[in-house]
């Protein structure tokens, strides 16, 4: 459940670059996976790359990956090379993508409700609260850390029943370093994504 819901609000947080406030951001997004998902979800289901593709058409322009490698590293990010730092970013973000695609294939817009925005928009940072209702009709919270851009709000995480995913892979990630290498962490990433193996779960 934590995997469908972290894909869901994922994919929701992106959007339109022109929308000018956080909770625009989320509501053009949900509009577009909507329509993008309509009567495909059987289809995609079984074309793996076109549904990576569709991820990456929407979530990319309106995440900050390299922010959110940034945060994932920690403390690893300042001892790492430019090469090494591009080359997590790329295989970060894939295995994002492989991570949560079945999730995606799930989502429904009606289930989302983006409450009234409550931040400050002047601070370079701010959060976007929803809630998601799960088919038990369970409502679980859900906040999006949003970062403004010279191109508009970014989404950079996001935190589920008080679980961040930032912090969730910061803490998997440190020990599997710790445990080997940056460049194996690496190495071990861009070999999943590009076989195509299925991703581990987690907890966010």
């Amino acid at each position: 459940m934590k995997k469908l819901l972290t894909a869901l609000v994922l994919l929701v947080a992106a959007s339109a670059a022109a929308a000018q406030e956080p909770n625009d951001v989320i509501e053009s997004a949900s509009n577009e996976l909507a329509t993008e998902l309509e009567g495909r979800k059987e289809a995609l289901s079984e074309d793996r790359e076109a549904l990576y593709a569709l991820i990456d058409r929407i979530l990319l322009p309106r995440f900050d990956r390299r922010y959110a490698a940034q945060l994932v590293l920690g403390r690893h990010w300042r001892d790492a090379s430019d090469e090494q730092r591009e080359r997590f970013i790329e295989a970060f973000y894939g295995s994002l993508l492989r991570r949560y695609a079945d999730g995606v294939l799930e989502f429904d817009q009606e289930r989302v409700e983006i409450l009234p925005f409550r931040g400050d928009l002047t601070k370079p940072r701010t959060t976007v609260k929803t809630e998601v209702t799960l088919e038990d009709g369970t409502s679980v919270p859900v906040d999006y850390g949003m970062v403004k851009r010279e191109s508009g709000w970014l989404m950079f995480d996001v935190t589920i029943e008080g679980i961040s995913y930032v912090r969730n892979f910061r803490m998997e990630l440190n020990s599997e370093i710790q445990a080997t290498s940056l460049d194996a962490v690496i190495e071990r990433l861009e070999s999943d994504n590009a076989g195509g193996a299925p991703a581990p779960d987690e907890q966010v």
